[in-house]
């Protein structure tokens, strides 16, 4: 039932966004490549993100669901949507804790609904932790982070 899809914007406990929130997602990945006008779509384990590929200039929210924390699924299809260019609303939904937070921003999520309120001191202690990175990912596409290796090379 597409009632039971997503999360509301007043359940989003962290955003890095400036622009205005977007209701829950409304649609599954089918519905959304079938509907000219979903602008919202939720994805869950087990689907493709590359179906979305086509249509993300649409898209305005893309839901990642985590059902329980030791599926990583979700930050496979992040990356992936990141890296085809889509620059919407990454919103991860679900069973994730503190301690995956700095993953899941490197992955390209820029807003959070956990199932159960995080710390907001312990939220922002683990966005800190690590200022500098070794590997590129796709938190260099949203915010430029470089690499240590890019860092070092300045100049």
């Amino acid at each position: 039932m597409a009632d039971d899809l997503g999360a509301s914007p007043d359940v989003v406990q962290l955003r890095f966004r400036s622009d205005e929130p977007v209701d829950h997602a409304a649609v599954t990945v089918d519905a959304a490549i079938e509907q000219s006008n979903a602008t919202a779509v939720r994805i869950e384990p087990g689907d493709d993100a590359r179906l979305l590929l086509p249509v993300l200039e649409r898209l305005a929210l893309i839901e990642i669901n985590f059902p329980a924390f030791t599926d990583g699924r979700g930050y496979s299809a992040a990356r992936i949507l990141r890296e085809a260019g889509y620059k919407g609303e990454l919103r991860a939904v679900g069973d994730f804790g503190v301690d995956q937070l700095s993953h899941l921003v490197r992955c390209g999520f820029d807003s959070f609904a956990p199932d159960r309120r995080l710390d907001e001191a312990d939220a922002c202690r683990a966005l800190a932790t690590w200022a500098h990175v070794y590997q590129p990912a796709a938190d260099r596409i949203m915010s430029g982070r470089r690499t240590i290796a890019e860092l070092r090379h300045d100049g």
